[in-house]
């Protein structure tokens, strides 16, 4: 299982929220660069780099960070948060993303979703699947719907998606365990290769993951507030 640390950006900064409230931001860093680098030099080979302030916006706004992480760093990065057009896709991969992660597009554009995938190739696009209740959420979390996650899924595993990120957001950034219940529901329904996301508190959350079948496991608070221990994290690599 790939094991995937977290950066988040807001005004270029290294940041963490609580269940996606922009009112929770706490600053962890003021240079991305150098958490990219710490992440590198205990053995990281993977990297999830949202851009915050694009996902509640109108595209891509971070993307010089992205550049500066892709060039200046040997991890893999994905991309997300703002990719709204064409042009934002163009821009992630430009600037040094080997995948980018679609949530908002892909429900509300699933024709434009699909061409995107045709375009760059399924196995470029992650398809971001957030939830809330076991129903989609957008825009930066701030938009819920009515749209059961696992038919969400199925339907872009039928057109061809092979990854997915599924973040519970009612568990992301509390510290308090992953929704394994959720996890195993979807790896029985669909045949996604599944990065689980949201909640990873500690190494048994991490093998727990692992023997459930996820193909990777992003984690981000638990490595800024310490719960899990960076050596330890590694030897999992």
């Amino acid at each position: 299982m790939r094991i995937i640390p977290a950066i988040d950006i807001i005004d270029a900064k290294c940041v963490r929220l609580s269940k996606g409230d922009y009112a929770t931001k706490k600053i962890y860093n003021e240079n991305p660069l150098d958490v990219a680098l710490m992440f590198e030099d205990i053995g990281m080979k993977y990297l999830h780099l949202v851009d915050l302030d694009g996902a509640k916006g109108g595209g891509i706004i971070n993307h010089k960070t992205l550049e500066t992480l892709a060039s200046k760093t040997n991890l893999h990065i994905d991309f997300g948060g703002g990719i709204k057009s064409e042009t934002d896709v163009r821009i992630a991969f430009q600037s040094g993303a080997k995948q980018i992660t679609v949530g908002s597009i892909a429900v509300q554009k699933k024709e434009l979703m699909s061409q995107w995938m045709q375009i760059f190739g399924a196995e470029k696009i992650i398809l971001g699947a957030d939830c809330t209740g076991r129903k989609i959420a957008t825009n930066g979390w701030l938009q819920h719907s009515e749209i059961e996650i696992i038919p969400f899924i199925q339907e872009y595993v039928e057109m061809g998606i092979k990854y997915s990120i599924v973040t519970d957001i009612d568990k992301d950034g509390m510290l308090l365990g992953p929704s394994f219940a959720l996890y195993e529901d979807i790896l029985t329904n669909s045949k996604i290769s599944l990065i689980a996301s949201g909640g990873i508190t500690t190494i048994e959350d991490v093998a727990q993951l692992k023997q459930l079948g996820c193909e990777g496991a992003i984690i981000g608070k638990a490595l800024y507030e310490g719960t899990i221990n960076l050596k330890a994290l590694s030897e999992l690599c």
